[in-house]
């Protein structure tokens, strides 16, 4: 070990700064504890980050912030971090679904002086929403309190316990129906809420779950189904500098509370070490010797970095679940002029079935108001479409000059396509940066380019966040799952149960 290392110990490390790692950063260094955070990139937010290419700043993957309402998930996340308050602006509409039949079906916030028009789209919608309505408010009630789900060991059993009594205490009298229909939900499928549905209810709740919680109506768990087509009504927002905006706001809280946070600090290794403490070792600043580690990444990776699974480069898939996920993307700078005055921001087309591999795309566009995205005059966008990681891998490995004509047909497809939404942008065009699964890889170090965590198809598919003692995973492969507000509350959720297992301090 270098003179350097001997000097970096601190209480707990996080590998990785994406929201949830930031999120238990923050709550850790509020608490008192010295914390180091070692992120591999030279930017802050991972999927959920904002990165600059010739004079855009592009969100690399997620692009909805949302949970700023009072109350809400980010609200506690500035709570527990010292926060003030965040820079951001509400946005209405939420977004714009565009169906294959052409028609458009807008979703507002609450806030919004508008009726929800997915109510009116056939006669069974106004029972389905009033169910996802109701039950939504009644799991995020309880996702609030930062249940540790799944329960690990006997003192969580208890604690989900007191929290479900008193859940069930202010619930069930003042609604015995649903509750007794959410333990129904709990084993089966959103579907059943749409029988007797038309296909232009089917295809809109099927698309918006595809982002939501990566699996259609007939797969996805009918509680976490409600829960995520709730998104538009969890105080929806722009934030100032992109979606890394929010993880450069932790960032600064991190430092301000006394802790780091390193960029290009590239973790290699984790190992145990004797007393119980963990040997952290990056590839360019030295290594860090921490009571607990707090991994910002998918399982497959921490099995990579504590020795426990070889990366295996026959196979870089490995560790993607076979129902799992990753994203053709599009980084576009246009001329302004292509974008209306007033245009929405966020958009979801709809092209049909199979879903993903370009016949579904959700685009989202810079706000106008917001000069530090793209030079004078110019907007940036990013655009995304579900695709099977494995067909990509294949060609980049075995045949580059396929992969490469892929890539290209993709992007001639989606840019086709988004005509629906912004007629005439091709001629607009500025840049045009595609990525596939391999690109979000390198610049994520997600195995294999995986993104938006396990379809959740059922409530006990998430894993558990403590891996073994003194090792915690955060992200969207934890309770409650995708989506900023969801990983910022397992932050939380983390950083709680690092507190109380923690025996003493050594900073």
């Amino acid at each position: 070990m270098s003179k350097q290392s001997d000097n970096q110990i601190v209480d707990v490390a996080v590998v990785g700064a994406g929201i949830g790692g930031l999120a238990a950063a923050g709550a850790l260094s509020w608490a008192g504890l010295r914390v180091v955070v070692l992120e591999a990139e030279a930017y802050a937010g991972g999927c959920a980050g904002t990165y600059f290419h010739k004079g855009y700043r592009f969100d690399a993957g997620a692009t909805l912030a949302a949970g700023f309402y009072p109350g809400g998930p980010m609200d506690l996340v500035a709570k527990a971090t010292g926060i003030a308050s965040w820079s951001y602006q509400p946005t209405e509409p939420v977004m714009v679904v565009h169906l294959p039949d052409g028609s458009q079906v807008r979703r507002f916030s609450p806030q919004a002086p508008f009726p929800p028009e997915e109510q009116g789209m056939d006669a069974a919608a106004p029972a389905f929403w009033t169910w996802q309505r109701k039950t939504a408010d009644a799991l995020w009630d309880l996702a609030l309190e930062l249940p540790d789900f799944p329960p690990q060991g006997v003192r969580q059993w208890l604690r989900l316990a007191r929290l479900g009594l008193g859940w069930l205490v202010k619930h069930a009298p003042q609604s015995p129906s649903l509750v007794l229909n959410m333990l129904f939900d709990a084993f089966g499928s959103a579907g059943r809420h749409l029988k007797g549905a038309g296909d232009a209810l089917w295809t809109f709740v099927d698309a918006q779950l595809l982002i939501a919680s990566q699996a259609t109506s007939r797969e996805t768990n009918a509680l976490y189904a409600a829960a995520a087509l709730d998104l538009p009504r969890r105080g929806a927002a722009q934030v100032q500098g992109g979606m890394g905006g929010v993880a450069n706001a932790l960032v600064e809280q991190v430092r301000r509370n006394g802790s780091q946070v390193l960029f290009k600090a590239e973790v290699t290794r984790i190992e145990r070490q004797p007393g119980g403490l963990r040997l952290i070792r990056t590839r360019q600043k030295g290594d860090f010797r921490a009571q607990a580690v707090i991994c910002n990444l998918p399982e497959e990776n921490i099995l990579r970095l504590t020795g426990k699974r070889p990366a295996d480069p026959a196979d870089p898939t490995r560790g993607i679940p076979p129902d799992g996920w990753g994203g053709f993307m599009l980084y576009l700078g246009v001329d302004g002029k292509v974008i209306p005055d007033g245009f929405p921001l966020h958009h979801q087309v709809v092209w049909g079935e199979p879903y993903g591999e370009g016949n579904t795309i959700f685009l989202s566009i810079s706000p106008a108001w917001d000069a530090s995205r793209a030079p004078s005059g110019k907007r940036a966008i990013t655009i995304s479409s579900h695709t099977r990681a494995e067909v990509w891998w294949r060609l980049f490995q075995d045949d580059p000059a396929a992969y490469q004509q892929r890539k290209e047909a993709y992007t001639r497809l989606i840019l086709e396509r988004i005509e629906r939404v912004l007629p005439g942008i091709q001629n607009g065009l500025e840049l045009v940066l595609p990525g596939t699964p391999v690109t979000f890889q390198r610049y994520t170090g997600r195995a294999g380019g995986w993104v938006g965590g396990y379809p959740q198809t059922s409530l006990f598919r998430m894993r558990p966040p403590k891996l073994e003692p003194g090792l915690w995973m955060v992200g969207d492969s934890i309770f409650p799952g995708q989506s900023m507000p969801a990983v910022a509350l397992g932050g939380l959720r983390v950083a709680h149960q690092v507190l109380a297992a923690l025996p003493q301090r050594i900073s």
